[in-house]
This record gives structure tokens, C-alpha cells and sequence, in this order.
């Protein structure tokens, strides 16, 4: 199943303490739905932002769930990127596309 990189910027402090805990609620969802594999915070930026990691059949799934999000529903996410990824290497890289090749063997095969 395709990967998602999604991230987000919701630099409102006072909505974003508002609606923190029902968008954490949100979160375990997609962890126990199998939909969210990783998810937190930017460290060191001028604005609150995250990174999530989904995983979803297509684009259109992936737009269907964020919109569930409390801080998107609430209008905190002032910017946000969608990017299919393909993990070729690390942890989720048993799920890539090339999963049945040997990780050096996948590498050379991006490269051509």
C-alpha cells in the first residue's frame, strides 16, 4: 500500500492547545486503523509544524482522513503538503515497492 509523507504548519498557540488533545484522540485512531506509522512534531522551527507518515490506497483516501483531524477541521492548518513516498530503505522498506529486492539491488535500480 502507498506511502504518504504529509506535513503540516498550525502556528495558532491558543487553538492549537484547545484542540490538542481530541487531535492526539485522532492520531491513536489512525495508529489502531493501521493508517498512521509515524508522527510528531518539528523540533527548532519558527512555527508549530509536523511531519505524519500515512499509509493509504490512494491520494483521495489520504485528503479523506486528514480532513477528520481536529486541527484541520478547526482551521489551525495554515499550511499543509502531501507527498506519496516510497520507503526504499529502513524500517519500512519491507513495504516499498521493490520490497522482494535486496536493499543495494533497489538503490541501483532508482539510480538508472
Amino acid at each position: 500500500m502507498p506511502f504518504f509523507v504529509v506535513t503540516y504548519v498550525h502556528p495558532d498557540e491558543e487553538g492549537w492547545n484547545k484542540h490538542l488533545i481530541p487531535h492526539v484522540e485522532w492520531l491513536q485512531e489512525q495508529l489502531q486503523r493501521g493508517v498512521l506509522r509515524a508522527s510528531g512534531p518539528f523540533v527548532g522551527t519558527p512555527e508549530k509544524s509536523a511531519l505524519l507518515v500515512l499509509v493509504a490506497p490512494s491520494r483521495a483516501d489520504v485528503d479523506r482522513v486528514i480532513a477528520e483531524d481536529p486541527f484541520v477541521v478547526h482551521g489551525l492548518v495554515t499550511e499543509m503538503t502531501v507527498t506519496e513516498w516510497d520507503p526504499l530503505f529502513g524500517t519500512y522498506q519491507e513495504e516499498s515497492s521493490r520490497a522482494n529486492r535486496a536493499g543495494a539491488d533497489a538503490g541501483r535500480e532508482v539510480a538508472n
